[in-house]
């Protein structure tokens, strides 16, 4: 009797485990790419922020595909990363972009494939290139150059510097902008063969201050970037109004210095 008590048990407990197991299986959730819904907005979405019944799954770039332990009808909430700066180590979820919110039943041991779209939003402030009026300014050698302007590209402004030493682009003087750390933000598209320097004027009552940021590396191809003002236009407290200047320096080593950029956008929350 004490054996086959013994038996029994272990059957018990395989079959314990083995459902276990079962129960382990997982499914999958496929991600390839996170769109904008207005075409004309450029976007450099680099990763997937996923969070199932509003607990935190992961942070996946993309395109990737990750295992769901839990099956079934789940509600699937992603928003989209992006790099801080341009630096890999910095990445963080958008903080103006929606999330995409959809209820997917997940199967075991399936892929399901999700193409999330979003949008800038309703509270993000967007004060696009138009309204910023960046021009060449005193601290410039040359003059800005409009180089394209039709359906696809509106605005590019770019520079060849043979023997000038500077070209520096400043925005239109901007006030209230939120302080006490809420995010603000510089949004553009560039091209370049010579770094660059991002940064702003903080316009106090009696003087003007110079507040350097952010080099940005040469790229031949365009490329996205999402510039982090938050910092400077917090410590400027006693600023009535600031400006964003993109200024770029002669490198002799190079013909000329060539510089292109487009889609620019100051977004901020109050």
């Amino acid at each position: 009797m004490l054996q086959k008590k013994y038996i029994y048990i272990i059957i018990v407990l395989f079959f314990m485990s083995c459902t276990k197991d079962e129960e382990k299986i997982p499914s999958y959730i496929k991600i390839n790419e996170i769109n904008l819904v207005d075409h004309q907005d450029t976007k450099n979405i680099t990763d997937a922020w996923v969070y199932i019944n509003d607990e935190i799954q992961g942070v996946y770039e993309l395109p990737a595909q990750f295992p769901i332990i839990n099956n079934g009808e789940l509600e699937v909430r992603i928003k989209g990363g992006v790099k801080i700066n341009g630096i890999s180590s910095t990445r963080i979820a958008y903080p103006f972009y929606s999330s995409y919110i959809e209820t997917k039943t997940l199967t075991a041991n399936q892929i399901t494939t999700i193409s999330p779209t979003l949008n800038y939003l309703d509270s993000a402030n967007i004060i696009n290139e138009i309204e910023l009026d960046i021009d060449s300014n005193n601290n410039s050698s040359i003059s800005m150059t409009n180089l394209y302007e039709n359906d696809t590209i509106k605005y590019s402004f770019g520079a060849l510097i043979d023997s000038t030493l500077a070209l520096e682009l400043s925005s239109k003087e901007i006030e209230n902008l939120p302080k006490s750390g809420a995010p603000v933000f510089l949004e553009l598209d560039y091209k370049c063969n010579t770094e660059f320097l991002v940064g702003m004027y903080a316009n106090n009552p009696q003087s003007v201050e110079r507040k350097d940021l952010l080099w940005v590396n040469p790229k031949e191809e365009w490329n996205k970037i999402y510039v982090n003002l938050t910092p400077i236009v917090s410590e400027s407290i006693n600023a009535t109004s600031l400006s964003v200047f993109i200024r770029m320096e002669r490198e002799f080593n190079i013909i000329s210095n060539e510089l292109s950029i487009k889609n620019i956008k100051l977004v901020y929350s109050n």
